[in-house]
């Protein structure tokens, strides 16, 4: 497995905390077009919490002093060959999203309670490569947030209330 990291980043709007996500561009070599949460490769010495800020800076611009980190997910293995470290992390309040034209679409938030919420965990199945998958899905105003990125927000609801 390749070695990733991603900053799962919060954002306190009062009666919710909004979710940092992205929308990677349909140019991109890998995960075109995927909702996503900002992050990548762990570079060669660099620890996973390291890369997940400092890919968060490159893709939209979180500086990383402003993040108050919370804490470490699972790891979650895709099945394209990544482990991924998600670090949860709150924003602060007057953050500002400033994306990297090449490697992000689009900046949004969906509601921390919309994703912690079991019954918007839908279940799917594809086939793939000539195996049957499944994976998990949470669409949400228009967003597809799915795979990867469905199953570490799945994961992290696990570990805060039980599977």
């Amino acid at each position: 497995f390749r070695r990733a990291a991603v900053l799962v980043g919060l954002i306190d709007r009062g009666e919710d905390f909004g979710v940092l996500l992205t929308l990677r561009p349909d140019t991109m070599p890998s995960h075109a077009g995927q909702v996503a949460f900002p992050g990548g490769r762990i570079e060669p010495g660099e620890t996973a919490l390291a890369a997940a800020l400092r890919e968060s800076f490159e893709e939209v611009g979180v500086s990383p002093d402003s993040v108050n980190v919370l804490g470490q997910g699972d790891t979650y293995l895709t099945g394209s060959g990544f482990a991924i470290a998600p670090f949860v992390g709150l924003l602060p309040d007057d953050y500002v999203p400033v994306p990297h034209a090449r490697e992000v679409a689009d900046v949004f938030e969906t509601p921390l309670s919309f994703l912690m919420d079991a019954a918007n965990h839908q279940r799917h199945e594809k086939e793939y490569k000539g195996a049957l998958r499944a994976y998990y899905a949470m669409p949400h105003n228009g967003r597809y947030i799915w795979g990867a990125t469905a199953g570490m927000i799945k994961s992290l609801y696990d570990r805060l209330y039980g599977a």
